[in-house]
């Protein structure tokens, strides 16, 4: 069985993308992660590995994986975005208070798009779903 590292790294060569060390190195901590990280978690995670690497490096190769339908974007207001490798379809919990994110399991609401395509006559491509609350350790403290 064949790991998601590597039916990453096919999916790049399929497309043309060349595989630098700092590219390989920020898929897999984007792989490893659960935490969806920003680009500058993922500097400052890799920097000690590649001190002449910058933020804007970090930035291009998101963009590459996003491109190549690797990683999707979770972009939320005025904060930095963060990156998720789980291309599945899943939703994701917030904590109100230290902005975890984590990943839950529910069926997809294809009924809510066809709904919204009925009222509104668009083309829906897609929807996202969160839950805002506070993580199990910041209701602790509050």
């Amino acid at each position: 069985m064949t790991s998601r590292f590597e039916q990453a790294l096919e999916k790049l060569k399929t497309t043309g993308v060349r595989m630098t060390p700092q590219r390989h190195a920020i898929l897999a901590y984007l792989l490893d992660s659960m935490s969806h990280p920003t680009a500058d978690d993922i500097y400052k995670a890799l920097g000690d590995r590649f001190p002449s690497m910058s933020v804007a490096t970090v930035y291009n190769n998101l963009r590459v994986f996003i491109d190549s339908g690797l990683v999707r974007e979770l972009t939320y207001g005025d904060d930095s975005s963060r990156f998720d490798s789980d291309m599945s379809d899943h939703y994701h919990a917030i904590c109100d208070s230290c902005g975890i994110i984590v990943d839950f399991e529910h069926e997809p609401l294809h009924d809510v798009e066809a709904a919204a395509s009925r009222e509104t006559g668009f083309q829906v491509r897609g929807h996202r779903l969160e839950v805002h609350g506070l993580c199990p350790n910041c209701a602790k403290v509050h």
